[in-house]
């Protein structure tokens, strides 16, 4: 009865141990590659050039494996100290975004490794940052801001593109210069404000100037009119006046005498004068006609 017994719990152990073989078996045979990553297949140690899209996959245990590489777009910051090209001292923090190429992430792997952010892409960033700042001065920096940035992002894609690993966004977070530098840009801000302030107030004072000139010129147009149109009007009262003593002169000429001779009968009372005593007179009756 115990042997029995003995024969069957070891049996069971036996059940366990190969069911136990068998999940392991198939769990070191099989791999899931995760959406957004790809599998890296090494044989032996040696890497393969075909890597493993997303889904689930067989390998051979202790002979293939599979090391996982993100392909999605990441992200890291990067901050760098670099000297303008008027020698001022420039910090700059500037944010990356870039994704490694799937058809290059077993090269990537096999030439760099796991470690490629700190190995590539970080020296990188610091080296285009050092490069592209150099080439304007720190004014330029600040004006210049997105011409910057592209100049950078384009010198960093072509120091990490060779090794697979594509830049897709850089962007400049902050520029920090030193406290002469800006004060000395506060200075200037201040200085120029002033001088547009001066220039605006001047050009006030013109336009007001002006403006008076063109009344002044308004007044003397508006004068010379009006005396124009008095000169006229008196002219023109001369002149009818004028031709009212010459219309005058000519009538009295055409019939002055028949008009004196009008008012000397208007006056006369219709008794002819006498000459001489009491009873002798003139008859002047032949004198009227």
């Amino acid at each position: 009865m115990e042997f029995r017994n003995g024969k069957n719990t070891r049996r069971a152990i036996a059940a366990v141990v190969i069911v136990a073989a068998a999940v392991l078996l198939f769990f070191l045979s099989t791999v899931t590659v995760q959406s957004g990553t790809v599998g890296v297949v090494s044989v032996l140690g040696a890497v393969r050039e075909n890597t493993l899209a997303a889904g689930f996959h067989l390998k051979i245990p202790f002979v293939m494996s599979v090391t996982k590489v993100n392909t999605q777009t990441q992200k890291t910051e990067a901050s760098s100290s670099a000297a303008s090209k008027d020698l001022q001292t420039v910090s700059v923090l500037a944010a990356i975004n870039y994704h490694i190429d799937p058809q290059g992430a077993a090269r990537l792997f096999k030439n760099v490794g796991m470690g490629y952010e700190a190995r590539i892409i970080s020296p990188a960033i610091q080296e285009s940052i050092k490069s592209v700042v150099a080439r304007f001065s720190a004014e330029e920096l600040i004006t210049q801001r997105q011409t910057v940035s592209a100049g950078i992002k384009d010198e960093l894609a072509q120091k990490i593109g060779s090794y697979d690993i594509v830049t897709d966004e850089f962007n400049i977070m902050n520029f920090e210069f030193s406290d002469e530098f800006n004060r000395a840009v506060e200075a200037k801000q201040t200085a120029q404000q002033e001088a547009l302030k001066a220039e605006q107030e001047l050009a006030k004072i013109t336009i007001e100037a002006q403006q008076q000139v063109e009344q002044a010129k308004a007044q003397a147009e508006a004068t010379k009119a009006r005396a124009d149109a008095e000169a006229y009007a008196t002219k023109a009262q001369a002149d009818a006046d004028a031709y009212a003593i010459e219309a005058i002169q000519e009538q009295l000429a055409q019939s002055g005498a028949a008009y004196l001779e009008y008012q000397r009968t208007q006056k006369w009372d219709g008794k002819l004068p006498a000459v001489g005593g009491a009873n002798a007179f003139i008859d002047a009756s032949g004198f009227i006609s």
